[in-house]
């Protein structure tokens, strides 16, 4: 029995064996990987193989590319034949709405390099010649995917793993994880302890039992995955590329002559979610034909030859899904316990990229690639529920192979977190969206009356889109907008240490008298920016910081990571103290002021400034601060004010032509006037002198912050890119995001965030460009769904650049 490692990896399957090739190939010789029975014998060894690269976010995607590259070449560097099959992938349109989204892929591959094309039904036939091209609009062809065999893909890593050093050791039960004082110390396995400062719970299906053992809550739940196998069909080739028709819930592969054929139905089945048996190991669950049938069904009518094949076996096996779809990735709130889990059916693709980043999250202590919607601090509390876990992930297995339009909202489990606010909200005609499980409004459907309806976005923009969000817009700018933003995520720090301690993680200079807001960002080793947000200094040795409300787990984990050990300073998740009315609009203090004896002048309240107020009868904490680019302030009442607060200042503001706003009136106010969104605009992989940002970095105000040694370096020697704003030619050509950016003919980068801009008229869109691409004047293209439309690069703001409007 080992006794002492640097890193234990528990799962034998492709995750964990891919975790621990990669652990070793930095250099990490002392790794052991446990299983409790033999290495594939969880998920791995039933799944179907698939291998396709091009996915929904950039990082995925670059992941999977890496992963299909390692697949390549592991055969010959470790002696496992893997059976990487690199015959291409093909996937149909049924409809209209399909092939348009096979069009918007299109552009999004391009950005990458991959070779995917538009390909005619004809052409596709060709590739796949037993489908039926009866109602088939069109496909794409990516000739670099493929598919292989899982279990040896298992093996093939585990070989490599164990060439460098490490160790692997199944049939070791884990029974516990020893923790002290927040840190993971070792292992506990039914044939001894293993003391260990790194432990990663690649578990599959297994991984909420190991999480539990260390207290951490892994949101997975099992879920039934069927496909079968044929005996040879005349026609099928070795070389067929994998095939997906999406409208039909259905995929394709060759084996053996024959076909594998599976899909995802409507109707999931949850399984075992008491627990996985104790020696549920290397086996199958017994074939479910009459949930199978509406699988069968589409796949006979894409392909009829399946109709009349021999089955010679169908597979019905758990696979682990996540409430969201994406895989769950990283270091949890014990410290040196990490996961790598939930890998929804797409993990032997995803199984190189994932160890590749997870290896080097582990020895550099922060991933290379921008893994926020995979890692697992993006969870809140309420996941901790099994039934609103279980709720969340059947809807997206049922929705696997739906077309998920921008701003789609979700609909399992809401209403859980409200507002003070939430019912006048609703009886003001509230259309509420979802984020982190808070309801907030999206726009208030009243005011569509008061919108455009002939500014609906061409395709896919105007879909989940209201002529409301214009007018809540333009009230915002010419009178004012009321705007519940109590889901903002509100993190205390305080202590001793709290200056000294923010100094270090902040990149601007947080040292400013009691009373100043300081908008910053938190930067890793690379000079890459982790978080964004306003710190507001409340007293001397007490500070607030208001980020996102999807972040706020995030930064929360970040800030945390780096607590000095001497109890000096200490941080608390507020979030839920504090309600927050924003009010914006050149009448905002117009409509404030009567309700105050405070003075809320701008020479008595300026901009980036708090102070304590009393609006009527609600104590308010106020700041003098926007997203919006309007004069206006954040007021933080005590929860159990909110209500109140919101019914005094509606009644006050509708006489001054105030309306209720909403998110995404939010949205296209910040794109006119610049502001930028982390983990679009800005993320982990720029530095803020890229993303237009350098008026926030202090690197002479005396403290050594993290990431400094990295700005100073690329200062040095010049950035590599930046991030543009281009308006596009068409005003209802809205992008959306990932669309490739086109100049002089060459693919120069792809658009982070977009919309419409109400008061400035303009289609909007961000992108990162070479430096000398970056110039006002530039003229390009952006790929919108396949149509190349005009834009140029223009001086940001576009809406008051003199910033006048917000120190008014």
């Amino acid at each position: 029995m080992v006794e002492q490692a640097q890193a234990v990896v528990i799962g034998g399957g492709v995750g964990g064996t891919s975790i621990a090739y990669h652990l070793a190939e930095l250099g990490w010789h002392d790794v052991v990987l446990v299983d409790r029975a033999g290495l594939t014998s969880g998920s791995t060894f039933h799944s179907a193989g698939l291998v396709g690269q091009l996915r929904s976010s950039t990082t995925l995607t670059r992941m999977m590319m890496y992963g299909a590259g390692l697949y390549r070449r592991l055969t010959a560097e470790t002696g496992v034949d893997v059976s990487w099959h690199e015959v291409g992938s093909l996937r149909l349109a049924s409809s209209p709405a399909r092939l348009e989204e096979l069009r918007r892929q299109v552009g999004w591959a391009r950005t990458f390099g991959l070779p995917l094309e538009l390909v005619s039904t004809r052409e596709a036939h060709d590739l796949f010649p037993l489908f039926d091209p009866e109602g088939v609009l069109g496909a794409v062809f990516l000739p670099t995917d493929g598919w292989l065999d899982p279990s040896n893909l298992a093996f093939a890593l585990a070989a490599g793993a164990k060439a460098r050093g490490a160790r692997i050791l199944t049939e070791h039960r884990v029974t516990g994880i020893s923790v002290e004082g927040g840190r993971v110390r070792g292992v506990v396995t039914d044939r001894g302890e293993i003391r260990t400062d790194v432990v990663v719970n690649a578990g599959g299906m297994f991984a909420p039992e190991i999480g539990r053992l260390a207290g951490v809550t892994v949101p997975i739940i099992p879920m039934a995955h069927q496909y079968l196998l044929t005996k040879p069909i005349p026609g099928v080739r070795p070389d067929i590329p994998t095939m997906r028709d999406p409208d039909n819930l259905v995929y394709f592969r060759e084996e053996v002559g024959g076909l594998c054929m599976g899909g995802y139905e409507r109707d999931p089945a949850p399984w075992s979610l008491d627990g996985v048996p104790p020696d549920f190991n290397g086996r199958l669950l017994a074939p479910d034909w009459p949930r199978f049938a509406a699988i069968m069904d589409g796949a006979v009518r894409r392909v009829p030859a399946i109709a009349d094949a021999e089955v010679t076996r169908l597979i019905n096996g758990p696979e682990a899904f996540t409430p969201d779809n994406e895989f769950i990735l990283g270091e949890s709130e014990v410290r040196g316990f990490f996961v790598a889990a939930g890998f929804c059916a797409h993990g032997i693709a995803g199984a190189g990229g994932i160890g590749q980043q997870m290896a080097q999250w582990i020895v550099g202590g922060e991933p290379e690639l921008d893994l926020w919607k995979m890692d697992i601090r993006r969870f809140g509390a309420q996941y901790r529920s099994q039934a609103y876990t279980l709720a969340r992930t059947f809807e997206t297995y049922a929705t696997y192979y739906d077309i998920h339009y921008p701003n789609e909202e979700r609909q399992a489990g809401r209403p859980l977190r409200l507002s003070p606010a939430y019912e006048e909200l609703r009886a003001l005609g509230a259309v509420f969206g979802e984020k982190s499980g808070w309801e907030r409004p999206n726009w208030f459907e009243p005011n569509a009356a008061l919108g455009d309806e002939a500014l609906r976005p061409h395709g896919w923009a105007g879909q989940h889109w209201s002529p409301a969000i214009g007018a809540e817009a333009l009230a915002t700018r010419q009178a004012a907008a009321l705007f519940d933003e109590s889901s903002f995520a509100k993190i205390e720090i305080s202590g001793a240490g709290a200056l000294a301690f923010l100094q270090r993680l902040c990149a601007n200079d947080v040292d400013r008298p009691v009373g100043s807001i300081t908008y910053t960002q938190m930067l890793n080793t690379r000079g890459g920016i982790e978080c964004d947000f306003t710190v507001t200094r409340l007293a001397e040795e007490l500070f607030l910081i208001v980020t996102g409300t999807a972040f706020g787990n995030h930064d929360l984990g970040w800030i945390r990571a780096h607590l000095p050990a001497d109890g000096s300073v200490r941080v608390r998740d507020v979030t839920s103290s504090r309600a927050c009315l924003g009010i914006w609009g050149p009448r905002a203090r117009d409509i404030l002021a009567p309700l105050t004896r405070d003075d809320l002048s701008n020479e008595a309240f300026p901009y980036l400034t708090a102070r304590e107020i009393t609006l009527a009868h609600v104590p308010v904490l106020a700041l003098r601060v926007t997203y919006v680019g309007e004069l206006g302030w954040e007021l933080y009442p005590p929860s159990e004010y909110g209500r109140g607060l919101w019914q005094t200042l509606w009644e006050a503001g509708r006489a001054q032509g105030m309306l209720a706003g909403g998110y995404r009136a939010i949205d296209a106010l910040r794109l006119e006037k610049g502001y930028r969104v982390w983990s679009s605009d800005i993320t982990p992989e720029e530095t803020p002198y890229e993303a237009g940002l350098g008026f926030a970095v202090r690197l002479d105000k005396g403290t050594d912050f993290i990431g400094r040694e990295a700005l100073l370096a690329r200062k040095a020697a010049g950035p590599r890119r930046r991030l543009a704003c281009l308006v596009l030619d068409d005003p209802r050509s809205v992008t959306l995001g990932n669309e490739p950016v086109r100049i002089g003919g060459a693919i120069v980068g792809r658009v982070t965030s977009g919309g419409y801009g109400h008061a400035v008229a303009k289609s909007i869109a961000y992108a990162y460009l070479p430096p000398e691409r970056a110039v006002p004047g530039t003229r390009g293209e952006i790929d919108v769904f396949g149509a190349w439309v005009g834009a140029e690069v223009v001086r940001e703001p576009l809406w008051d650049p003199a910033g006048e409007r917000i120190r008014s």
